[in-house]
């Protein structure tokens, strides 16, 4: 097994008008290093478009993380799914990205746009094989996968973005190439990239959507573990162990939280030192402790942290906030959303006793909610989580 992973982000354009995207995208986890994608675009729009594409995804990328072959899933989809009497073609088109150990990605693609390819900021024309499955036309591809490798899977919205409107053939494939190499090369995140993808796709449209537009992107990255500890332990004596435990791990460390720092600078026998820069009101300043990577205050950045990682997971409008800032929360989205791909929290138990002041809307309750919530937020990020409780 190599040290490869592979960050993936997603997000969607309903059609002008639209409640629901007749589009999308499912990914499943087939074991440690293999995982399945599917970007599902269903035919038309509104509710029925959007039943469809979700019923295609499910049962793609179910049946092939449970290993089961491609024919057999697109024989399944045929038989389930119904053919337009009135234009005689599938419900649904698809495209699966399926990451193989970690070194290898095979991309199997029926009626959706081209996976776009890039390898050291350049586009690679992959070799496509066609297959016939239950009638339908299936192009299949087998890629080596290197660190810095980008994929990008999009529905037909995409190119069709600009269509009398701002342009007047729509966006080709060509150009949706040009546009991500000249910023693929920076280091972007894949979630930032499918962001930066879908807000062109707006502004061609007029802001407007003619159609359901998906971006999909996954980009190949070397794993890169993360430690984060915040709370002292629920009995002292458990400090040094904290520590240990904690300081041991390989990656960055942050320290989140005034005792708890305090903790860090005795086990580690340096001074902590703290900052009185306020990059923003209302969040506390850091601190800088020789041996750790960064320390903050503990609830009240992990508040702001949450709400940062909950926007990502939606439009990451806050990206441009939380991107440039230098406070203690923004800091802390910056390693955990685009450097960390593995974190690791150490939660201390103990009840804070300046969290009991009843005019204070903070209790031992809404700090470990808060870390429970930023967890799953991470894991619908990609990122593998553990929690450890002292």
């Amino acid at each position: 097994m190599n040290n490869l992973c592979a960050d993936i982000g997603y997000n969607s354009l309903n059609k002008y008008g639209e409640e629901l995207c007749g589009d999308h995208v499912d990914v499943v986890e087939h074991s440690e290093n293999s995982m399945v994608i599917v970007l599902a675009d269903g035919l038309g729009s509104g509710v029925k478009a959007s039943i469809l594409s979700t019923l295609t995804s499910k049962i793609i990328s179910t049946m092939m993380a449970a290993g089961m072959s491609i024919e057999d899933c697109v024989s399944t989809i045929a038989q389930t799914l119904p053919v337009c009497s009135v234009r005689g073609v599938a419900y649904s088109t698809f495209t699966i990205i399926h990451i193989v150990n970690g070194t290898e990605a095979e991309l199997i693609q029926y009626d959706n746009p081209k996976v776009i390819m890039l390898r050291d900021g350049e586009n690679v024309d992959y070799p496509s094989e066609m297959i016939d499955i239950a009638g339908k036309k299936i192009y299949k591809s087998k890629v080596r996968i290197l660190e810095g490798d980008i994929f990008i899977a999009f529905s037909d919205g995409a190119p069709h973005a600009g269509i009398g409107v701002t342009l007047n053939l729509g966006w080709k494939r060509e150009n949706i190439i040009e546009f991500v190499k000249s910023f693929a090369h920076v280091g972007f995140t894949a979630k930032t990239l499918t962001t930066m993808l879908l807000d062109e796709c707006y502004s061609l449209y007029g802001g407007k959507p003619g159609d359901d537009t998906t971006v999909c992107t996954i980009k190949i990255r070397k794993r890169e573990p993360m430690n984060l500890l915040i709370g002292p332990p629920s009995d002292p004596g458990d400090c040094g162990r904290m520590m240990s435990l904690f300081f041991s791990k390989e990656g960055k460390h942050i320290v989140c939280g005034g005792t708890t720092s305090n903790i860090a600078s005795e086990y580690l026998h340096t001074p902590l030192r703290t900052k009185l820069d306020y990059f923003d009101n209302d969040i506390p300043p850091t601190a800088e402790l020789e041996g750790v990577d960064l320390v903050t205050e503990g609830v009240i950045t992990i508040n702001r942290v949450l709400s940062y990682a909950q926007d990502y997971l939606k439009d990451n409008e806050s990206y441009k906030i939380w991107s440039c800032k230098k406070d203690g929360a923004s800091l802390i989205a910056r390693m955990l959303f685009e450097e960390a791909t593995d974190i690791n929290f150490f939660v201390g138990m103990a009840v804070n006793p300046a969290h009991q002041n009843p005019k204070l809307p903070i209790n031992f309750s809404i700090k470990m909610r808060l870390v429970d919530q930023l967890g799953e937020c991470l894991k619908k990020m990609g990122k593998k989580i553990k929690v450890s409780y002292f």
